[in-house]
């Protein structure tokens, strides 16, 4: 292993992966919003959480340099997973190739539905990745507008505390099933 030394920005990173992946193990997605606790539903919230941080730091000049390294510890995260499930040298690349059409076809459906400002937009793209259904039903509608939600809060958030690393989304439990139906 090469050891470097760490720069500020990679404790940042670092912070903003963790808050991630933190929100992304919070059990009320797979209780109350019967995301599958499996290792598909647990990608497709990781994917999901990745894509509202990243959209929101693109959408400013000052915290645009930090989404390229915040989804280089993304795969990162990724690829070690993979090889402690077992997944060969060989078959990583190929893995790692899918998590990425995936991801990046995900995070446009994600950004499209909430740029157009239609909830059934994101109903839509919710019930077709996190759930494989073709219509929304309850856990989607809920999560979808948990989306919204996350995304505005995430919009809200100053970028001096973005580029500390500081990041949090809405508890998930606080949005109830009659606002998302």
């Amino acid at each position: 292993m090469i050891w470097r030394r760490r720069s500020p920005q990679d404790a940042t990173i670092d912070r903003l992966y963790g808050t991630i992946v933190a929100q992304v193990r919070l059990p009320v997605f797979y209780t109350d919003y019967n995301v599958a606790d499996t290792v598909e539903g647990r990608f497709e919230l990781l994917v999901l959480h990745q894509a509202l941080t990243a959209r929101r730091l693109a959408g400013d000049p000052m915290l645009r340099p930090l989404g390229p390294p915040l989804f280089d510890r993304f795969c990162r995260d990724l690829d070690h997973n993979l090889r402690e499930m077992g997944v060969t040298d060989l078959g990583v690349p190929k893995k790692m190739q899918g998590f990425a059409a995936a991801y990046f076809g995900r995070a446009r459906a994600y950004e499209q539905g909430l740029s157009a400002g239609v909830s059934a937009d994101c109903e839509a793209a919710v019930a077709r990745n996190v759930f494989g259904q073709p219509a929304p039903g309850p856990g989607a509608r809920r999560l979808a507008h948990y989306m919204c939600i996350a995304a505005r809060a995430l919009d809200d958030c100053a970028a001096s505390s973005l580029s500390r690393g500081e990041l949090s989304f809405p508890d998930p439990a606080t949005i109830p099933m009659a606002a998302a139906a």
